[in-house]
């Protein structure tokens, strides 16, 4: 069966059922690719740790069995276009990383496989990052071993001709983790970054009798038992900081990250954990302990959460059939699984003129109170 195919995402247009870039690399990396045979190609302009979240485990996987990763991504002293914390991620899960300063250069986004069985080639627009998979309007084409045969298309010539080319190529390392390619890249989690415009979203979710039973139930009750969560969407990666933590417990992989979380509702600051689901569900859970037992929200209400910061984030649940409900509503019109639960982003300033709600509304230090 060919996979060749297009797809303009999130959920505008696809002519086959990988209806994005993730969905597409997924079927290359994953589902349709023998791990430890053949070669795994990245070329992207920018690069952050959550563009390669849901794939770092299948590339530890595939060069521990025996096969390689290429990877080129564009540096800069001036740019935030590669992150350190990405570079350090491929290069722990055995890739060859090479950085090339800078954008001008290397402007491109490709993605592939080559085996045996031919060469496999991602053309798209979406880079390297976790708002290319999954939140901005992103173009991608899959070429199937075909096609890509009938064009005489080899990774491995352009591989070559790339390396020859008379560009500043470093090759960071693991053993010299101070070279002169550090320079080149950014911190990706460094507390003085602001967020660029359209990073600044409301992700809207209706919630489910999952995310709300232990929100209900009655102290020391057996529904009140065990972590409360809100179940969010897999396509998440491009919402959340960087989720460096891995598990050091437990046979699957999960990352997480910790952020500062302002329960609205409550004018009660916390600190949560965001999680991602490498090996198992794939999905992204957000820990909401502090809603427990409020009563706050129940099955079929919404949350708005709003990034207004790096690792900031503002959360508040509007009630099923309000006046404000019904103007967010609409906007949620993606599925999660199969009973109803939905989702979608807002961007902020929208979000404001929809609520009259100022972001961030907050102060920097939280709530009086704030743990």
């Amino acid at each position: 069966m060919t996979l060749n195919s297009f797809a303009l995402h999130p959920n505008v247009y696809a002519t086959g059922q990988t209806d994005g870039l993730m969905r597409m690399l997924e079927h290359i990396w994953v589902r349709d690719f023998t791990s430890g045979q053949g070669t795994i190609y990245i070329i992207s302009g920018f690069g952050m740790y959550n563009g390669g979240l849901r794939f770092y485990k299948t590339f530890e996987d595939h060069v521990k069995k025996g096969g390689k990763i290429v990877s080129f991504f564009a540096g800069s002293t001036s740019q935030r276009l590669t992150s350190k914390q990405l570079v350090e991620g491929m290069l722990q899960a055995g890739a060859e990383v090479n950085v090339i300063n800078r954008k001008r250069l290397l402007h491109a986004k490709c993605y592939g496989t080559s085996t045996e069985k031919g060469d496999r080639l991602i053309v798209t627009s979406g880079n390297f990052t976790g708002a290319g998979m999954s939140l901005n309007a992103e173009a991608s084409v899959l070429l199937d071993v075909n096609l890509t045969c009938d064009m005489n298309f080899s990774w491995k010539t352009l591989e070559t001709n790339l390396k020859n080319q008379t560009w500043n190529r470093y090759l960071p390392s693991l053993i010299n983790p101070q070279g002169p390619w550090q320079s080149l890249l950014y911190n990706e989690i460094a507390h003085e970054i602001v967020l660029d415009d359209t990073e600044g979203r409301t992700l809207l979710v209706t919630l489910s009798h999952a995310d709300t039973a232990r929100i209900q139930a009655t102290p020391g009750s057996n529904a009140g038992k065990g972590t409360q969560y809100f179940w969010l969407s897999k396509d998440s990666y491009g919402f959340f900081p960087p989720l460096t933590i891995r598990n050091k417990r437990g046979t699957k992989a999960t990352f997480q990250c910790l952020i500062t979380l302002h329960l609205v509702n409550l004018q009660k600051t916390v600190h949560e954990r965001v999680t991602f689901e490498a090996e198992n569900n794939f999905d992204f859970r957000l820990s909401t302990k502090g809603l427990r037992y409020t009563q706050i929200a129940q099955r079929g209400d919404l949350a708005a959460i709003s990034r207004t910061g790096e690792d900031v984030y503002e959360i508040r649940i509007f009630q099923k059939n309000t006046a404000t409900y019904n103007l967010l509503f609409p906007y949620t019109i993606n599925l999660i699984g199969h009973k109803g639960k939905q989702y979608g982003y807002v961007d902020n300033d929208e979000f404001t003129q929809l609520t009259k709600i100022d972001l961030p509304s907050v102060p920097l230090g939280g709530y009086p109170e704030h743990i």
